[in-house]
């Protein structure tokens, strides 16, 4: 029998939904590129319910329980006596979700000597400390691809709704209002707009496509150049690096893993030297800006907006400033986890476990790092410390 510690956000404040919004979802085979969904030999829920909260289990416990293994389920996952902490001793698996991440630490892993897999139930893995996993044999997994379209979506909503200046229009609405020229003041169109994405891997490329019929300028960096004939497609322009790329765009948009390359590339230095009212949407990762040189960029109006739903750390403290910095679009990190792409990586998450527990290999493109490296996916997005 094994342990296996599951981590995952609070339920609804009102509890558990008696009903949802929409009685189905659309049925997808495969993703762009080929990919197909997960393929895990059984599921225990209906499409389209909350799994992401606590008493949505991720539709584990009944699978998990009938083969003899104990889960626990819990969202206390920081601070002393947590009662991730309390189970870490002989957990064999540990499960979070990027959205409420349990930081397994160099110090977690260690004190964790059953430990052998990490999961993370969406895509990113780096709350997991990849050199302490690669020393202690952890194999690191997650659900690749899952949410990449969810997260392109929500991209795509944050680039319009700064540009357009959504978020105060509605407000005003709401308070009674009819205060056009307070709307448009700053308003702007997208059309014509220069807009770059720091990453084009599938969420990079896929926020690509659903921009390029609004007749801007797409621009991308990324370690790993696109073919030609994409570039060509979408009207690319491929830079070495960030530095070269956004002086030149009204628009930035990360979509890269954090690593140490990245952690903090958006300081005051590179984001001095973007176009002043510019705009900047980050869902990647809360480290890969700095994050008190944001808002001195909006408060000195280099950016003319900033928007994203990742923070440092996660849950954002009551004080953060990114909640009461101006000309913002914060969201709690949601962009990954809408009902759709709760099925997808709970799904996966279970496909996991299913080629664990039978001993069977898992999927190449779920691995970050397995055996003592890194691994799969993990080989190609991340770089190890040194």
């Amino acid at each position: 029998m094994s342990k296996i510690v599951c981590v995952l956000y609070d339920d609804p404040v009102d509890g558990r939904p008696k009903t949802y919004a929409r009685d189905d979802l659309p049925h997808l085979d495969r993703y762009p590129g080929g990919q197909t969904l997960p393929t895990p030999q059984g599921i225990d829920f209906t499409p389209g319910e909350l799994l992401g909260s606590v008493s949505g289990e991720l539709g584990l416990r009944n699978f998990l329980e009938s083969h003899g293994h104990e889960l626990v389920v819990t969202s206390d996952k920081d601070g002393d006596g947590s009662v991730l902490d309390r189970h870490l001793h002989d957990a064999e698996v540990v499960i979070s979700q990027p959205f409420w991440p349990a930081y397994l630490t160099a110090e977690r892993i260690a004190k964790a000597p059953n430990l052998k897999l990490a999961i993370t139930a969406g895509i990113g893995s780096d709350h997991v400390d990849l050199s302490a996993a690669i020393e202690h044999g952890v194999t690191v997994a997650e659900v690749t691809y899952c949410n990449s379209i969810s997260v392109a979506e929500h991209v795509s909503m944050m680039i319009l709704s700064l540009v357009r200046n959504y978020l105060p229009s509605y407000q005003w609405v709401v308070d009674g209002g009819w205060n056009i020229a307070d709307c448009v003041t700053r308003s702007y169109d997208l059309e014509g707009m220069h807009v770059g994405t720091v990453g084009a891997g599938r969420i990079g490329l896929a926020v690509l496509r659903r921009l390029k019929p609004f007749d801007v300028h797409l621009h991308y960096t990324d370690k790993h150049r696109l073919p030609a004939e994409v570039e060509a497609e979408l009207g690319l322009t491929f830079h070495a690096s960030p530095r070269e790329m956004v002086p030149g765009c009204d628009v930035v948009t990360i979509n890269a893993p954090l690593h140490p390359e990245t952690e903090n590339l958006f300081d005051d230095e590179l984001l001095g030297s973007m176009k002043r009212g510019t705009y900047l949407v980050n869902t990647a990762r809360g480290k890969i800006v700095d994050r008190d040189a944001v808002v001195r960029a909006l408060e000195s109006g280099r950016l003319a907006g900033y928007a994203g739903d990742v923070w440092f750390p996660q849950p954002a403290p009551a004080d953060h400033p990114w909640r009461t910095m101006p000309n913002h679009g914060m969201t709690p990190h949601v962009s990954g986890s809408t009902l759709s792409a709760q099925a997808r990586y709970a799904a996966g998450t279970r496909e996991i476990l299913e080629c664990w527990f039978d001993g069977r290999p898992i999927r190449d493109e779920y691995l970050i790092v397995q055996g003592g490296q890194l691994a799969g996916t993990g080989a190609h997005s991340y770089t190890a410390a040194t």
